[in-house]
């Protein structure tokens, strides 16, 4: 699915704190975002999925602008943080209410879940908790595995990598980039953590204050220089 962005910009009082005059994410993409703290993914990704109102321009996927129609709900999977998530719901009711949205049947549902026994570790199906007394790493695992069971055509994480530890790392990285490649998937994620952008990402998007300040090539890795170079100079 492609992803356009025109004349968008979001304003807090006098405060600009993201400016795109244009951008276009191709169907297929898996586009990196990174910066510093401040430099606008988040408030970016917000806005990709209406939860904040931009001050000027637009956002469409697939032709819909997203402030507009939500037709374009129907095939998008996300998780930003935990407000996500259901905290009076156990996992499997989360996951299940999930399935409900969007049409998927429980054999369906259950053959999902089992590819993501592993990064599970038998820690959140069967354990009879809510969700709001899970650990941050099994709160973040849960919502990642809650926005690609349904498959989506644009799959929207922010920081996916944060709170887990290094293993469940490198295995939300490889089911990223699986499902970027076998559904054909149109994914942007942000995160801090250069080296799994940089291995994962086909296009990185390194943003300043609210601007674009490089868009980068990534098919064979070779944005990794250029942001190194970036990060060891920037104030």
């Amino acid at each position: 699915m492609e992803i356009k962005i025109k004349g968008l910009v979001k304003q807090y009082g006098k405060n600009t704190v993201l400016d795109i005059p244009e951008l276009t994410i191709n169907s297929g993409e898996l586009v990196g975002l990174v910066g510093n703290n401040g430099a606008g993914k988040t408030t970016l990704m917000r806005l990709m999925l209406d939860l904040i109102e931009a001050t000027e321009g637009y956002i469409e996927t697939d032709g819909h602008r997203v402030n507009e129609d939500v037709a374009w709900k129907a095939f998008t999977g996300s998780f930003i943080d935990g407000r996500f998530l259901i905290d009076f719901y156990t996992p499997e009711e989360y996951f299940a209410f999930i399935a409900r949205a969007y049409g998927i049947d429980k054999d369906s549902l259950d053959r999902r879940l089992e590819q993501y026994r592993p990064l599970m570790h038998d820690e959140i199906l069967g354990t009879r908790k809510y969700l709001r007394q899970f650990s941050e790493g099994n709160r973040q695992k849960t919502g990642i595995i809650g926005a690609m069971l349904v498959h989506p055509k644009v799959l929207i994480l922010d920081e996916p990598f944060n709170y887990l530890d290094p293993t469940s790392q490198i295995t939300v990285a490889r089911l990223i980039r699986e499902m970027n490649l076998q559904f054909g998937t149109t994914v942007i994620i942000s995160s801090h953590n250069l080296s799994f952008v940089s291995e994962i990402s086909t296009r990185i998007l390194l943003l300043e204050k609210g601007r674009i300040i490089k868009d980068l090539d990534n098919l064979d890795s070779n944005a990794t220089q250029e942001l190194e170079e970036y990060f060891n100079t920037a104030e």
